[in-house]
Protein backbone atom coordinates (compact mmCIF):
# COMPACT_ATOMS: atom_id res chain seq x y z
CA UNK A 1 0.00 0.00 0.00
CA UNK A 2 1.74 3.39 -1.23
CA UNK A 3 2.26 6.70 0.15
CA UNK A 4 -0.82 8.00 -1.72
CA UNK A 5 -3.31 5.66 -0.77
CA UNK A 6 -2.72 5.90 3.18
CA UNK A 7 -3.38 9.76 2.98
CA UNK A 8 -6.00 9.59 0.84
CA UNK A 9 -7.79 7.03 3.15
CA UNK A 10 -7.43 9.49 5.96
CA UNK A 11 -8.30 12.38 3.73
CA UNK A 12 -11.74 10.90 2.33
CA UNK A 13 -12.43 9.79 5.58
CA UNK A 14 -11.50 13.16 7.73
CA UNK A 15 -13.70 15.35 4.94
CA UNK A 16 -16.55 13.39 4.94
CA UNK A 17 -17.16 13.60 8.69
CA UNK A 18 -16.21 17.07 8.88
CA UNK A 19 -18.57 17.83 6.11
CA UNK A 20 -21.48 15.88 7.63
CA UNK A 21 -21.13 17.12 10.92
CA UNK A 22 -22.89 20.47 10.92
CA UNK A 23 -25.75 18.79 8.56
CA UNK A 24 -26.16 16.23 11.32
CA UNK A 25 -25.33 18.29 14.89
CA UNK A 26 -28.44 20.59 13.78
CA UNK A 27 -30.29 17.62 12.88
CA UNK A 28 -29.84 15.52 16.24
CA UNK A 29 -30.95 19.06 18.18
CA UNK A 30 -34.07 19.27 16.47
CA UNK A 31 -35.20 15.83 17.22
CA UNK A 32 -33.98 16.80 20.48
CA UNK A 33 -31.45 13.80 20.55
CA UNK A 34 -29.67 15.22 23.70
CA UNK A 35 -27.62 13.49 26.24
CA UNK A 36 -28.67 12.66 29.53
CA UNK A 37 -25.53 13.32 32.10
CA UNK A 38 -25.98 10.80 35.05
CA UNK A 39 -26.86 12.18 38.54
CA UNK A 40 -23.99 10.54 40.56
CA UNK A 41 -21.41 11.31 38.01
CA UNK A 42 -19.16 14.94 38.84
CA UNK A 43 -21.20 18.22 38.89
CA UNK A 44 -19.11 19.93 36.12
CA UNK A 45 -20.27 17.34 33.88
CA UNK A 46 -24.13 18.59 34.20
CA UNK A 47 -23.99 21.54 32.24
CA UNK A 48 -23.35 19.26 29.02
CA UNK A 49 -26.92 18.13 29.58
CA UNK A 50 -28.37 18.29 26.59
CA UNK A 51 -25.29 18.32 24.29
CA UNK A 52 -26.25 15.56 21.00
CA UNK A 53 -25.54 12.65 21.22
CA UNK A 54 -25.84 9.36 18.85
CA UNK A 55 -22.93 11.17 16.51
CA UNK A 56 -21.41 7.79 16.01
CA UNK A 57 -23.72 7.67 12.74
CA UNK A 58 -21.39 10.06 11.44
CA UNK A 59 -18.28 8.25 12.43
CA UNK A 60 -19.79 4.64 11.05
CA UNK A 61 -20.58 6.50 7.39
CA UNK A 62 -17.25 8.19 7.54
CA UNK A 63 -15.84 4.84 8.21
CA UNK A 64 -18.06 2.60 5.68
CA UNK A 65 -17.64 4.62 2.75
CA UNK A 66 -14.32 5.72 3.05
CA UNK A 67 -13.27 1.52 3.12
CA UNK A 68 -15.70 1.16 -0.15
CA UNK A 69 -14.09 3.51 -2.06
CA UNK A 70 -10.71 3.05 -1.12
CA UNK A 71 -10.88 -1.21 -1.45
CA UNK A 72 -12.53 -0.80 -4.96
CA UNK A 73 -9.90 1.74 -6.03
CA UNK A 74 -6.95 -0.90 -4.97
CA UNK A 75 -8.20 -3.93 -6.19
CA UNK A 76 -11.42 -2.95 -8.35
CA UNK A 77 -14.55 -5.26 -8.03
CA UNK A 78 -13.26 -7.19 -5.40
CA UNK A 79 -14.14 -6.73 -1.66
CA UNK A 80 -13.11 -10.40 0.59
CA UNK A 81 -14.38 -11.52 3.55
CA UNK A 82 -12.56 -9.17 5.80
CA UNK A 83 -14.15 -5.74 4.91
CA UNK A 84 -17.40 -7.95 5.37
CA UNK A 85 -16.42 -9.29 9.18
CA UNK A 86 -15.40 -5.67 10.00
CA UNK A 87 -18.55 -4.19 8.48
CA UNK A 88 -20.74 -6.48 10.06
CA UNK A 89 -19.13 -6.00 13.59
CA UNK A 90 -19.11 -1.96 13.41
CA UNK A 91 -22.84 -2.15 12.00
CA UNK A 92 -23.45 -4.64 14.36
CA UNK A 93 -21.99 -3.17 17.42
CA UNK A 94 -23.18 0.30 16.39
CA UNK A 95 -26.37 -1.00 16.01
CA UNK A 96 -26.95 -1.60 19.59
CA UNK A 97 -25.42 1.02 20.48
CA UNK A 98 -28.08 2.79 18.83
CA UNK A 99 -30.74 1.43 20.51
CA UNK A 100 -29.07 1.98 23.57
CA UNK A 101 -29.00 5.88 22.95
CA UNK A 102 -32.33 6.08 21.59
CA UNK A 103 -33.93 4.05 24.68
CA UNK A 104 -32.02 6.97 26.69
CA UNK A 105 -32.85 10.03 24.29
CA UNK A 106 -36.82 9.03 23.94
CA UNK A 107 -37.15 7.95 27.83
CA UNK A 108 -35.05 10.96 29.10
CA UNK A 109 -32.89 9.22 30.71
CA UNK A 110 -29.05 8.14 31.35
CA UNK A 111 -29.82 4.41 30.96
CA UNK A 112 -30.49 2.91 27.92
CA UNK A 113 -30.73 -1.00 27.15
CA UNK A 114 -30.63 -3.51 30.46
CA UNK A 115 -26.97 -4.77 31.02
CA UNK A 116 -28.66 -8.47 29.97
CA UNK A 117 -30.31 -7.13 27.28
CA UNK A 118 -26.52 -5.23 25.73
CA UNK A 119 -24.40 -8.69 26.79
CA UNK A 120 -27.06 -10.74 25.04
CA UNK A 121 -26.78 -8.77 22.21
CA UNK A 122 -23.13 -8.38 22.17
CA UNK A 123 -22.63 -12.11 22.34
CA UNK A 124 -24.77 -13.10 19.36
CA UNK A 125 -22.60 -10.71 17.38
CA UNK A 126 -19.59 -11.93 18.46
CA UNK A 127 -20.91 -15.58 18.00
CA UNK A 128 -21.96 -15.31 14.30
CA UNK A 129 -18.79 -13.45 13.89
CA UNK A 130 -16.59 -16.74 15.14
CA UNK A 131 -18.69 -18.74 12.84
CA UNK A 132 -17.98 -16.85 10.10
CA UNK A 133 -14.58 -17.21 10.80
CA UNK A 134 -14.08 -20.62 10.80
CA UNK A 135 -16.34 -21.19 7.53
CA UNK A 136 -13.44 -19.16 5.82
CA UNK A 137 -11.08 -22.08 7.66
CA UNK A 138 -9.55 -19.11 9.69
CA UNK A 139 -6.54 -20.23 12.05
CA UNK A 140 -7.58 -20.53 15.69
CA UNK A 141 -4.27 -20.63 17.29
CA UNK A 142 -2.83 -17.56 19.12
CA UNK A 143 0.26 -16.41 19.15
CA UNK A 144 2.29 -14.84 21.88
CA UNK A 145 3.55 -11.18 20.89
CA UNK A 146 6.86 -10.51 20.11
CA UNK A 147 7.58 -14.48 19.92
CA UNK A 148 6.91 -17.49 17.65
CA UNK A 149 5.28 -19.32 20.34
CA UNK A 150 1.74 -20.33 19.30
CA UNK A 151 -0.93 -22.42 21.12
CA UNK A 152 -4.01 -24.43 19.21
CA UNK A 153 -7.02 -23.47 20.58
CA UNK A 154 -9.39 -25.70 18.46
CA UNK A 155 -13.20 -24.72 19.65
CA UNK A 156 -11.98 -22.85 22.43
CA UNK A 157 -11.25 -20.18 20.26
CA UNK A 158 -15.06 -18.94 20.18
CA UNK A 159 -14.42 -18.48 24.08
CA UNK A 160 -11.49 -15.93 22.90
CA UNK A 161 -13.78 -14.48 20.47
CA UNK A 162 -16.67 -13.79 22.90
CA UNK A 163 -14.59 -11.96 25.18
CA UNK A 164 -12.35 -10.09 23.31
CA UNK A 165 -15.25 -8.49 21.48
CA UNK A 166 -17.41 -8.35 24.27
CA UNK A 167 -14.34 -6.93 26.75
CA UNK A 168 -13.50 -4.38 24.34
CA UNK A 169 -16.86 -3.00 23.07
CA UNK A 170 -17.27 -2.68 26.95
CA UNK A 171 -13.82 -1.39 27.88
CA UNK A 172 -13.89 1.29 24.92
CA UNK A 173 -17.72 2.29 25.84
CA UNK A 174 -16.60 3.39 29.40
CA UNK A 175 -13.62 4.98 28.13
CA UNK A 176 -16.22 7.42 26.80
CA UNK A 177 -16.79 10.14 29.13
CA UNK A 178 -14.98 13.00 28.48
CA UNK A 179 -14.96 15.58 25.87
CA UNK A 180 -12.24 14.18 23.14
CA UNK A 181 -10.86 11.26 24.98
CA UNK A 182 -12.18 8.51 22.83
CA UNK A 183 -11.92 9.94 19.59
CA UNK A 184 -7.86 10.50 20.38
CA UNK A 185 -7.37 7.26 22.05
CA UNK A 186 -9.08 5.02 19.64
CA UNK A 187 -7.48 7.08 16.64
CA UNK A 188 -3.93 6.21 17.88
CA UNK A 189 -4.36 2.60 18.51
CA UNK A 190 -6.28 1.94 15.02
CA UNK A 191 -3.45 3.74 13.73
CA UNK A 192 -1.12 1.90 15.69
CA UNK A 193 -2.67 -1.22 13.99
CA UNK A 194 -2.63 0.30 10.54
CA UNK A 195 1.19 0.74 11.26
CA UNK A 196 1.76 -2.99 12.07
CA UNK A 197 -1.10 -4.05 9.00
CA UNK A 198 1.83 -2.60 6.66
CA UNK A 199 4.20 -3.73 8.02
CA UNK A 200 3.37 -7.21 7.98
CA UNK A 201 1.83 -7.32 4.73
CA UNK A 202 -1.92 -7.80 6.46
CA UNK A 203 -4.95 -7.56 3.84
CA UNK A 204 -5.37 -4.46 2.65
CA UNK A 205 -8.43 -4.41 3.68
CA UNK A 206 -7.82 -4.27 7.26
CA UNK A 207 -5.03 -1.63 6.78
CA UNK A 208 -7.76 0.49 4.86
CA UNK A 209 -10.05 -0.18 7.39
CA UNK A 210 -7.92 1.23 10.27
CA UNK A 211 -7.15 3.90 8.00
CA UNK A 212 -10.36 5.07 7.73
CA UNK A 213 -11.02 4.77 11.24
CA UNK A 214 -8.44 6.92 11.89
CA UNK A 215 -9.26 9.35 9.40
CA UNK A 216 -12.83 9.53 10.90
CA UNK A 217 -11.72 9.77 14.15
CA UNK A 218 -9.69 12.90 14.09
CA UNK A 219 -12.59 14.87 11.81
CA UNK A 220 -14.88 13.78 14.24
CA UNK A 221 -12.78 15.52 16.83
CA UNK A 222 -12.80 18.78 15.05
CA UNK A 223 -16.70 18.80 16.93
CA UNK A 224 -15.52 16.40 20.18
CA UNK A 225 -12.83 18.40 21.59
CA UNK A 226 -13.60 20.36 24.43
CA UNK A 227 -15.91 22.01 24.62
CA UNK A 228 -17.99 19.14 22.89
CA UNK A 229 -20.35 20.14 20.22
CA UNK A 230 -21.44 16.62 19.76
CA UNK A 231 -20.87 12.96 21.61
CA UNK A 232 -20.87 9.99 19.53
CA UNK A 233 -23.15 7.67 22.22
CA UNK A 234 -23.06 4.15 22.66
CA UNK A 235 -23.17 4.30 18.69
CA UNK A 236 -19.72 5.11 18.39
CA UNK A 237 -18.14 3.53 21.01
CA UNK A 238 -19.70 -0.10 21.09
CA UNK A 239 -19.14 0.23 17.61
CA UNK A 240 -15.28 1.53 17.55
CA UNK A 241 -14.86 -1.25 20.13
CA UNK A 242 -16.05 -4.33 18.75
CA UNK A 243 -14.32 -3.40 15.17
CA UNK A 244 -10.86 -3.04 16.82
CA UNK A 245 -11.27 -6.23 18.78
CA UNK A 246 -11.97 -7.52 14.94
CA UNK A 247 -8.75 -6.00 13.83
CA UNK A 248 -6.64 -7.66 16.45
CA UNK A 249 -7.97 -10.97 15.36
CA UNK A 250 -7.94 -10.79 11.88
CA UNK A 251 -4.43 -9.90 12.27
CA UNK A 252 -3.79 -12.36 14.83
CA UNK A 253 -2.68 -10.15 17.46
CA UNK A 254 -5.39 -10.95 20.24
CA UNK A 255 -2.98 -10.60 22.78
CA UNK A 256 -1.43 -7.33 21.29
CA UNK A 257 -4.98 -5.34 21.85
CA UNK A 258 -4.18 -5.35 25.39
CA UNK A 259 -1.26 -3.51 25.15
CA UNK A 260 -2.07 -1.38 22.33
CA UNK A 261 -5.64 -0.71 23.99
CA UNK A 262 -3.72 0.04 27.27
CA UNK A 263 -6.15 2.78 28.22
CA UNK A 264 -9.08 0.86 27.42
CA UNK A 265 -7.57 -1.92 29.79
CA UNK A 266 -6.77 0.24 32.73
CA UNK A 267 -10.03 2.22 32.50
CA UNK A 268 -12.13 -1.33 32.75
CA UNK A 269 -10.17 -2.05 35.11
CA UNK A 270 -10.42 0.86 37.56
CA UNK A 271 -14.06 -0.25 37.51
CA UNK A 272 -13.70 -4.21 38.44
CA UNK A 273 -11.22 -2.62 41.15
CA UNK A 274 -13.47 -0.17 42.97
CA UNK A 275 -16.36 -2.42 42.41
CA UNK A 276 -14.71 -5.06 43.92
CA UNK A 277 -13.71 -2.79 46.72
CA UNK A 278 -16.51 -1.74 47.64
CA UNK A 279 -18.49 -4.62 48.31
CA UNK A 280 -16.14 -5.96 50.08
CA UNK A 281 -14.83 -3.45 52.35
CA UNK A 282 -16.98 -0.97 52.07
CA UNK A 283 -14.55 1.76 50.84
CA UNK A 284 -13.49 2.99 47.58
CA UNK A 285 -9.78 2.65 46.10
CA UNK A 286 -10.41 5.57 43.65
CA UNK A 287 -12.82 8.65 43.63
CA UNK A 288 -14.68 8.32 41.01
CA UNK A 289 -14.58 5.60 38.35
CA UNK A 290 -13.94 4.84 35.45
CA UNK A 291 -10.13 6.71 36.41
CA UNK A 292 -10.78 9.58 34.41
CA UNK A 293 -13.57 11.05 36.82
CA UNK A 294 -11.21 10.21 39.21
CA UNK A 295 -8.79 12.66 38.22
CA UNK A 296 -11.34 15.19 37.68
CA UNK A 297 -12.09 14.91 40.85
CA UNK A 298 -8.55 15.39 42.14
CA UNK A 299 -8.84 18.80 40.32
CA UNK A 300 -7.20 18.30 37.25
CA UNK A 301 -8.68 20.38 34.38
CA UNK A 302 -10.93 18.07 31.42
CA UNK A 303 -8.24 18.94 28.88
CA UNK A 304 -5.14 18.07 31.23
CA UNK A 305 -7.12 14.42 31.79
CA UNK A 306 -7.78 13.86 28.00
CA UNK A 307 -4.49 14.57 26.76
CA UNK A 308 -2.60 12.91 29.52
CA UNK A 309 -4.26 9.94 28.93
CA UNK A 310 -3.98 10.46 24.88
CA UNK A 311 -0.17 10.59 25.70
CA UNK A 312 -0.71 7.42 27.47
CA UNK A 313 -2.40 5.86 24.64
CA UNK A 314 0.44 6.77 22.54
CA UNK A 315 2.96 5.06 24.76
CA UNK A 316 1.28 2.51 24.90
CA UNK A 317 0.85 2.19 20.95
CA UNK A 318 4.20 2.72 20.38
CA UNK A 319 5.07 0.00 23.00
CA UNK A 320 2.80 -2.84 21.09
CA UNK A 321 4.40 -1.92 17.67
CA UNK A 322 7.70 -2.40 19.16
CA UNK A 323 7.16 -5.70 21.06
CA UNK A 324 5.60 -6.86 17.45
CA UNK A 325 8.13 -5.42 15.12
CA UNK A 326 11.46 -5.46 17.02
Amino acid sequence: MNTVAIFLTLAIAFLITVLISPLFIPLLRRLKFGQSIREEGPQSHQKKTGTPTMGGIMIVISIVVTTVIMVLRISPGTIGFEFGLLLFVLLGYGLLGFLDDFIKVAMKRNLGLTSKQKMLGQIIIALIFYFILVRQDFPTYIQIPGTDIQFELGWAYAILIIFMLVGSSNGVNLTDGLDGLLAGTAAIAFGAYAILGMYFGTSVEVVIFSLAVVGALLGFLVFNAHPAKVFMGDTGSLALGGAIAAVAILTKTEFLLVIIGGVFVIETLSVIIQVISFKTTGKRVFKMSPLHHHYELLGWSEWRVVTTFWLIGLLFAILGIYIEVG
